[in-house]
């Protein structure tokens, strides 16, 4: 045997052997869930992150989790991640609204226009690598139907095969439009959740500062920038303001 076949068979095995424990361990945290030992089941769950392992599922556990111990901040940073995973799922949009009610901090969105949020609508039906994925298939039916239109025989099946490849052509190209405003948004948008049971928020990175307004553990927030240890931070209602980075955790931290 090479050694390359060797390194492969050892890759394999780690592969397969960190599968299976972390297998186990999710077992494990699930009787000391249902036992009510929920600490006991967050110290398996977290263990299976450390190993490297991210899914819906686990965050919605440790939301549970958390949320049983009426820990606000967490359970709604764990809920909040799981649905970055599994956008709209309706049992993680449920427990997540359960939690939210549990903040001391009533933050109104603004308001959108109409056009905005049809736009809104229409450009978040899918995730951007969902429209990328869409726009590679429509791209592949394009080509079919253009071979179609040069290999049939009659008229009619030639006239509509070439309308077919012209309107999966430009839902192709929808498709790669939309897929980049989504991955624009995306990675404009870069939320966090408070940590801390009470913070001011400055209005510049220094404690010097004047306080514009206070929140509260759970809070959702969209960070802007960072200086040195500071972040600033805007609110859905569109007040913004810096904190010492320490008093929130970032959702993208995969």
């Amino acid at each position: 045997m090479s050694i390359k076949q060797l390194s492969t068979l050892i890759c394999l095995f780690v592969f397969f052997f960190g599968v299976s424990q972390n297998s186990s361990i999710f077992d494990q945290a699930t009787e000391h869930y249902n036992n009510g030992e929920y600490s006991k089941a967050i110290e398996n769950y977290d263990k299976i992150l450390e190993n490297g392992e991210h899914s819906a599922e686990l965050y919605f556990n440790l939301g549970n989790c958390h949320y049983k111990l009426n820990a606000i901040g967490p359970s709604i940073y764990y809920y909040e991640k799981a649905l970055l995973l599994k956008p709209n799922d309706g049992e993680i949009l449920n427990n997540l609204g359960y939690a939210q009610n549990m903040r001391l901090d009533a933050v109104e969105k603004m308001p959108k226009t109409e056009i905005a949020q049809l736009y809104n609508d229409f450009v978040t039906v899918l995730s951007f690598d969902q429209w990328a994925y869409l726009c590679i298939l429509l791209i592949i039916l394009f080509v079919l139907a253009y071979l179609a239109y040069f290999f049939l025989r009659f008229a009619s099946q030639k006239r509509i095969a070439f309308i077919a490849s012209v309107l999966f052509l430009i839902g192709g190209a929808l498709s790669v439009l939309l897929a980049y405003l989504q991955y624009q948004d995306f990675k404009n948008d870069n939320p966090a959740i408070i940590f801390s049971k009470e913070v001011k928020i400055n209005a510049e990175p220094n404690n010097n500062s004047e306080v514009v307004f206070m929140l509260h553990e759970g809070t959702k927030v969209n960070v802007l920038d960072q200086l040195k240890d500071w972040k600033k931070i805007k609110l859905a209602d569109g007040q913004t303001g810096w904190l010492p980075k320490n008093n929130l955790k970032l959702l993208k931290d995969f």
